[in-house]
């Protein structure tokens, strides 16, 4: 199961986060900060290396980019957490992350550079992506976890992540930000499916007009790898081949596809699901004795139905 999770994990966040243009967008967006506005995007660098600890293989993935603003190498350490119940253990994981990308940039630095009264190392910006079902409880300062802290502030090592908890970003802000990034923060919330068929038709007008060919086929891989999973494994199968068939489609077309088809999928459940409950009430009622023709005016079920229920019942 853990595997699974990591797998589908890896596909999801990691892969639309991993996009350079996605990744500044989702800056942009959703980082009300000055310095965001000097990230280049060819200035951008997106670093191959995972820093995960063994621990935490299967429950989470980290992105990392270096970008120099102004002379100065800036680093963002994105943490993808995947895990439902919040982890207050965040701060240290964090610390841990971040002190091994500073061993590997010292590993890399020359000596007589590392030696130099002006050597600094780069900043190192953390990021904590959430979609757990619960509220984001944990510190989010690093001296928070530390006892006694209030006594030695100004001596002891801090920070403070920022943090973005995916369920508790109101949909109004979403939908005005409108953009790759947001609208798969919209998809990924824990909603009921009527909401999710009405953000999708939403989405589909908002990618068709705003997202790049590079970024809905990003969105489509997103759908057809994640999305599915919020369903069980039948209807997932089914998102999955209604995916597949309409891939080549613009967005809006798909994705209107797409909605259709769950709705067929949900309404034949649910005329199923009354379908299996007249047989069992026409069931019960062979079995008190009740005759034929007033269990099909208690039923609405045919002659066929119920001589059929009593064969199977003899």
């Amino acid at each position: 199961m853990k595997d699974k999770i990591k797998h589908e994990h890896d596909l999801g966040y990691k892969e639309i986060l991993s996009h350079k243009k996605t990744f500044l967008e989702f800056l942009r967006s959703f980082v009300k900060k000055d310095w965001v506005k000097l990230i280049d995007e060819e200035n951008l660098i997106l670093i191959d290396k995972e820093f995960i600890l063994k621990d935490f293989k299967q429950e989470e993935a980290d992105i990392v980019y270096k970008v120099n603003i102004d002379g100065k190498d800036i680093i963002f350490y994105v943490l993808l957490e995947l895990q439902s119940k919040v982890d207050y253990r965040m701060p240290i994981r964090l610390l841990m992350y971040m002190t091994e990308i500073w061993r590997e940039e010292l590993t890399n630095t020359e000596d007589k550079v590392k030696k130099r009264k002006d050597y600094r190392l780069p900043v190192i910006v953390p990021i904590v992506l959430y979609n757990g079902k619960n509220k984001w409880t944990a510190a989010r300062n690093f001296k928070e976890i530390l006892n006694g802290y209030e006594l030695f502030e100004e001596n002891i090592i801090d920070f403070r992540y920022m943090l973005f908890d995916v369920n508790r970003m109101k949909e109004e802000e979403l939908l005005e930000i409108a953009n790759l990034v947001s609208s798969i923060f919209l998809l990924d919330q824990d909603v009921a499916i009527e909401e999710i068929l009405k953000r999708l038709k939403l989405i589909g007008r908002i990618l068709g007009k705003k997202g790049s060919k590079e970024q809905i086929q990003i969105f489509n891989r997103w759908m057809m790898n994640v999305f599915k999973k919020r369903f069980d494994e039948r209807i997932g199968e089914h998102v999955y081949q209604a995916l597949e068939k309409t891939n080549h489609m613009e967005v809006e077309e798909m994705i209107s596809n797409l909605g259709r088809k769950i709705e067929e999928e949900f309404k034949h459940r649910e005329e199923k699901g009354i379908q299996k409950g007249k047989m069992e009430t026409a069931k019960n009622l062979l079995l008190m004795g009740i005759d034929i023709p007033t269990i099909i005016k208690a039923t609405g079920l045919s002659n066929d139905d119920i001589e059929k229920i009593k064969s199977e019942m003899n």
